[in-house]
């Protein structure tokens, strides 16, 4: 039984209001009348009333170079990264040496030595425990990391694997670019991380039954990031709504078919919160109410989109406050660059 037990998550000091990073936008960019109201209402339709960031939003709206933002990204992402994994651990009531498999996750940054060899070194995880970083699946990694965890305790049962996503969108927040794509991320994206232990032993939590990966064809340049002398700018398209309607209720319905269920036998369904008009485009496609997925909008709400974290903030939302019964079943569904998904079965032990 490859079971997902616990889950830590944890943010940066600075709280961001949607109100002081609308005054932030028109600070740095200087809009004309024209355009401004536009923009602002694009804020306030993202529904992300308050996320939080690494520095003050003064320091955040500065001009800094890549070397400036390499040194700071790695400087907080350990910090995070070994406040998560710490927490995760102690909750299992487990030692780092313990842990067979340590998987890493980031695409906000980019560090060599990987943050997973960081936190070998901080924490006393064993000198063989076996590594996996992953760097560049986007929002889809934390749910691609759980699918791996998964893989790897089906081969070695009663092993443990530990999972650390971190991510610092708000690094990568570009000066000089009122592109739309530059101004939905400072409107959708939070700092923040999270880690989540995979094991093999019987202990309660969410059982991984199956997964699935989907590449969407023609689709590389719906989402991610070109990485210039500035720094990393989002590429992000306004059809990715689009795609993810397109394809989803087909996808999930081959997938749930194949393990002898459908949505309706689903008791929980743990959305990454992408975004308002992808969750409100989920909810129409998969028939649920609001209410269904308030997790995914809660988290959209109080945190924004933390990328690969993301999912895992939803999926402790579930664990600790919705408790679904025993032997229920559940969907997880994660999208990032590729354009892709990422799914997994759960049922509840």
């Amino acid at each position: 039984m490859e079971t997902i037990t616990t889950i830590a998550t944890a943010v940066p000091p600075y709280l961001m209001t949607c109100a002081e990073v609308k005054r932030a936008v028109q600070q740095v960019f200087q809009f004309e009348p024209r355009r401004l109201a536009p923009v602002m209402a694009l804020f306030d339709h993202a529904q992300v009333a308050r996320r939080y960031g690494v520095f003050p939003m003064d320091e955040l709206i500065r001009e800094r170079s890549l070397t400036q933002t390499a040194r700071e990204y790695q400087e907080h992402a350990i910090a995070l990264g070994r406040r998560v994994a710490v927490d995760c651990l102690a909750q299992a009531a487990l030692r780092p040496n313990e842990i067979d498999l340590l998987i890493t996750v980031s695409c906000t940054g980019y560090m060599i030595p990987s943050l997973d060899a960081y936190l070998i070194n901080d924490l006393g995880f064993r000198a063989n425990v076996r590594r996996l970083p992953i760097t560049e699946l986007g929002c889809a990694a934390g749910a691609v990391a759980l699918a791996r965890a998964r893989e790897f305790v089906r081969a070695f049962p009663q092993s443990c694997v530990l999972v650390v996503a971190v991510e610092l969108p708000s690094l990568t927040f570009q000066h000089d670019d009122p592109s739309q794509a530059n101004l939905i991320s400072c409107a959708l994206f939070g700092d923040g991380a999270a880690a989540a232990l995979v094991t093999g032993r019987a202990v309660p939590g969410a059982q991984i039954l199956d997964t699935e990966s989907y590449l969407f064809p023609d689709s590389l340049d719906a989402m991610g990031f070109d990485l210039k002398d500035n720094g990393l700018h989002i590429v992000l398209s306004k059809n990715v709504p689009d795609l993810v309607r397109s394809r989803i209720k087909r996808l999930v319905g081959q997938f749930l078919g194949r393990n002898g269920l459908t949505l309706n036998q689903l008791a929980a369904c743990i959305l990454h919160p992408g975004g308002k008009k992808i969750l409100s485009y989920l909810e129409q496609e998969f028939d649920l109410s609001h209410d269904a997925i308030r997790p995914s909008w809660d988290v959209l709400q109080d945190y924004g989109n933390l990328s690969s974290a993301a999912i895992l903030f939803v999926l402790r939302e579930w664990l600790t406050k919705r408790c679904p019964a025993s032997g229920t079943y559940g969907l997880m569904a994660g999208f990032g660059p590729g354009f892709s998904a990422e799914l997994l079965l759960l049922r509840w032990i």
